[in-house]
Parts: structure tokens; sequence; C-alpha cells
């Protein structure tokens, strides 16, 4: 990212540096219940405490109405963890611009840590409004953008602010769009993708866009069917996109020309129902009854699709196989997983999202090269779009 200044090159002693992370984590009964956002957000928070900075921190969490507090999403109890995590206390703003963060942004002293409320208590922080912007600056002196999971997100805290303060990326930042950028520009070879998920629709931009990066791109989850779809086969009650059968056609075709060699499931796990406890029975492809749905690839398929990763030097990975939420349809997800985790010799990269769930589950998370913190954002990235909230700090 030569065109961004990192946190590194910012002069922040004795200055509030206003900090967007991602705190858009789980909590449940007032406790966090997954801190991994909060603990890769550390690094920066930590050199800019060690540097002096007076260091005021935002996030949203969850999807409130815009129209003030919901407790559902206060972000109290971040405050709490990343407390914990840096042994130090961490301040608590009840609000986002109002009274009580501007008098807790105006007493911090140096090395300080203040989290102000939920972003998107306020409507005007999606509407990257420029009263809210101007209020969010006014706080700071110093702007740094440590949020890769919202840098798709041309919001008020990601790029509104970033107009009116001296901008630079965090560490997190620099690390997330250094990995996909350059994993896209150089990787080692052979370069396999993993794509899972349930519809075409959502990732036939990443497929185009790997198709001409990769050497062999993995196909499962309920995307698959309308792949089979496309080659002439019967899914079953299977999800299932009638509207983009031919373009998956088209894509495979154009897979086929530019070299890349797609693997599709040759058998599944069906069920009658949807749910854990279903009448399940493992079958070829060819042979999907008329009445029950896949839920998840084959063990076959695990075995072909296993091979294939353990001769890569690059694996990027993103969407389950198949259902990995119910026990009845995670082997098929898990089998991957444990692949990826053994191939010591590639770059792995999770590409967030349910991915990272997955590998959070089967406790492999440690054994991957890295980890992506932002699903929507590292897809944007892949498929080649500019992200505003990286856009804004150049």
């Amino acid at each position: 990212m030569a065109d961004v200044k990192s946190v590194e090159q910012a002069d922040v002693a004795g200055k509030r540096t206003l900090v967007r992370v991602d705190f858009n984590v789980p909590i449940k009964d007032g406790v966090v219940t997954d801190d991994t956002r909060i603990r890769a957000a550390l690094p920066t928070i930590q050199y800019l405490v060690d540097a002096g900075a007076r260091v005021i921190l935002m996030s949203h969490r969850g999807r409130p109405s815009g129209e003030g507090f919901e407790e559902a999403y206060t972000l109290a109890p971040a405050a709490e963890r990343l407390s914990e995590l840096l042994g130090a206390p961490v301040a608590f703003a009840s609000d986002t611009v109002g009274e009580d963060a501007q008098a807790k942004a105006a007493a911090l002293e140096d090395g300080q840590v203040l989290l102000l409320e939920n972003l998107r208590f306020d409507k005007r922080e999606k509407k990257n409004d420029p009263d809210f912007c101007r209020a969010l600056a006014a706080l700071g002196e110093v702007y740094v953008n440590d949020a890769f999971g919202t840098a798709h997100r041309a919001h008020a805290s990601t790029a509104g602010v970033a107009e009116l303060l001296p901008a630079y990326a965090g560490y997190l930042m620099l690390n997330e769009v250094g990995t996909l950028t350059g994993m896209l520009e150089d990787p080692k070879r052979p370069f396999l993708a993993i794509l899972g998920g349930s519809k075409v629709s959502d990732k036939i931009k990443v497929i185009d866009a790997l198709i001409e990066k990769c050497d062999v791109l993995v196909i499962g989850g309920g995307m698959c069917f309308t792949f089979l779809l496309a080659q002439g086969k019967q899914v079953g009650t299977s999800l299932k996109e009638e509207d983009w059968v031919e373009r998956a056609a088209e894509t495979l075709a154009r897979a086929e020309a530019a070299g890349c060699r797609i693997l599709l499931p040759t058998d599944v796990v069906v069920a009658d129902a949807f749910a854990e406890d279903a009448r399940t029975q493992t079958v070829s492809v060819d042979a999907i009854p008329a009445d029950m749905m896949g839920l998840d690839i084959g063990p076959e398929t695990a075995t072909v699709y296993a091979e294939a990763i353990a001769q890569a030097k690059t694996v990027f990975w993103n969407g389950p196989m198949g259902v990995f939420e119910m026990k009845a349809f995670e082997a098929g997800t898990k089998a991957v997983a444990e692949a990826v985790a053994a191939n010591a010799e590639a770059d792995t990269i999770i590409g967030g999202g349910d991915s990272v769930a997955a590998v959070n589950k089967f406790g492999l998370a440690d054994q991957m090269t890295f980890i992506s913190t932002g699903g929507g954002a590292s897809m944007e990235l892949v498929q080649g779009e500019a992200l505003p909230g990286v856009e804004a700090l150049k």
C-alpha cells in the first residue's frame, strides 16, 4: 500500500487520535463471546498508547435502527473486554458525538483510551452525513482507520472523517490489504481458490476475477447446484438459481478457456428436510432424488478436494462446503478446513465470514497463514473493486 500512509508516519504524541476499529463482536448477557476482532486491533491501539496518543476509538455493532440508544447493540462490554486485554482502564462514552463523548475526549491524557458508543445509533453514520463527519472529526486531531471489515462502506467514520483530518492506516488495515493484493498480484503457484456459500449470484464477480488468476477453483456449498444444473444434472429440491444456470455454464466454459480447472462435487449428502434430524443419505450427483436436497459435499468429493488442496502453494478460501452449523452436514467443510490446515507449504488465506467461523469451530485457526477480519471487504477487494475506506486514506 505504497500510496497509503502508515500509522507509524503519524505524529500522534499528545494528540487526540480518532481510530476507526471493527468491534462488531458477539455479546451475550453483557459479555463478549468472541473477542477475535478486538484482539486484531490491539497492535495499532498498543502502538498509539506507547506513542503517547490520546486514543479515541469508534466502531459500529450490529444493525440498530439509527434512532438512538438500543441496549442490545451497546459497545460497553467491548470497552470492558478491551480494558482486560490492554491491562489498563478504557473509558466509555455513552454517546458518539454528544456531550459525554466531547467531555471524555477532552479529558483524555497521553496514552489513555476512550471508546465511543455505537456509531450506528446515529443514522447519519451510514449516510456519510457532512455534519456528522464534522462532529466526529472535531473530537480528534489525527485519524487512523484500522477497520478493514468496514472498508467497503463509504460511511462517515470510514470515508468522511478521512477527508477532514490527517489520515493514516493502522496495522490491521495495512496487513489485510497487503496480504490480499499480494495474493492476487503474485501468488505462489499452483494457486487454488475454494468458494462456497449459497448463491452463485453473490459470488459471480469473485468467480470471474479468480478464474483469471488461479490455477484451480474448488466449488462447494449451495451454489454448486446451479453449476450442476448447468452441466445438465438434476438436483432435486436443492438450493438453485434457475436464472443463473446459463451464466454458470458460460463461467465453466470461460474457466476452461483460461486454463483454470474447476472442481465440482461428484457426490453429495442429501436430506429430506433442512433440519439436524433429517433423514440423510450420500448419493452421486447423477442420482440426487427428486424429493431431497443437497446440504453438504460427499466423502468422495471431500477426498478429491483435499488432494487438490495438498498440491497448492497458495490457498484462498471463502465460504463453507455445506450447512456446517449442523453436525449432520459439517463433514465436507471440516475435511476442507483440515486439508488447508495440513498444507504447511502453502500460503493459506481465509477470506472472512463463515470460513473463519468454520476454522474456529474446528480448532484450526492457528494453522492458517492469514485470517481476514472482513468477509465483504475481502470479497470486494478480490473482485477488483476499490474500497472507499482505503481510497479515503490515499
